[in-house]
């Protein structure tokens, strides 16, 4: 029996298809990337479908297939199938995952970090061994990416999705992601928290060490008690890691994700 999600290539609208093959139960239209997304159930199967409602994230998702088609990991929810509309506009397919992401970007911004009973808030009363556990999946993810040729863009904590009954982290939303290293022709996207400077402006290099400072910046806010950056829960070996990772002169950095990934080992 053909998969109404699977064996399907063009659709005429998202929303109206989905709502035919099976139950809508998530709508995630206040986004401020320019996507949408459903959850949707097929029987006993739940999935993630993320469709483009600008040009903007149109490309966006074409690139999240071109990084997929490249990068296999475990922490990484893996793109399923992609199909468009009629109108073209891609339309990708991922499996449903339970968790809450730690940071949800809406418009208007109505998300926090700081309420006690957010995602974010939740996840920094965890032990510091919890918080170790997820910072070294999100490193080793990123070994899958460096090992493809690929650059990290627009990663925060909104693109971690955490499961507080299993205690596991996973990582979602490489729609920004792309082959590297490159010159920015445009204003890069992503978090002001979590960018490095070099991804701020048009005509700098992006390369590898941006990936590292942001990894570092993953690592300052998440092992941190609070958002002002002053009730740091890990070690002075750990901060010395994170000190270099987010040396604003790239220069300073480690040179590769395996460096910074090592040394965070051995500090931990």
């Amino acid at each position: 029996m053909p998969h109404p999600l699977f064996d399907v290539d063009v659709i005429d609208t998202v929303a109206a298809h989905l709502a035919s093959v099976g139950t809508v139960f998530r709508v995630f239209d206040q986004q401020d990337s320019g996507c949408e997304s459903y959850g949707v159930a097929i029987g006993p199967e739940r999935w993630f479908v993320k469709t483009a409602l600008t040009a903007g994230a149109v490309q966006s998702l074409e690139r999240a297939k071109v990084l997929h088609a490249a990068v296999k990991h475990p922490a990484i929810i893996s793109l399923r199938h992609a199909l468009t509309t009629a109108d073209g506009v891609p339309v990708l397919v991922y499996p449903w995952v339970d968790g809450e992401l730690l940071y949800h970007a809406t418009v208007p911004r109505t998300a926090t970090r700081t309420q006690p009973d957010s995602p974010m808030a939740r996840f920094r009363r965890l032990p510091v061994a919890a918080v170790e556990v997820a910072i070294a999946r999100v490193l080793d993810a990123h070994l899958a990416v460096e090992s493809a040729g690929f650059v990290a863009v627009d990663f925060y904590d909104g693109c971690l999705l955490y499961d507080f009954e299993r205690g596991q982290v996973r990582l979602v939303d490489f729609d920004e992601y792309r082959p590297g290293p490159f010159v920015s022709t445009e204003q890069l996207s992503g978090s002001r928290r979590f960018m490095a400077p070099e991804e701020y402006g048009v005509g700098h290099p992006i390369d590898i060490r941006t990936t590292v400072f942001t990894l570092g910046r993953a690592a300052r806010l998440l092992l941190d008690a609070g958002d002002e950056e002053n009730a740091w829960r890990g070690t002075a070996a750990q901060l010395d890691v994170v000190r270099r990772a987010t040396d604003p002169d790239p220069a300073g950095r480690y040179p590769s994700v395996r460096a910074l990934a090592d040394s965070w080992r051995q500090a931990c």
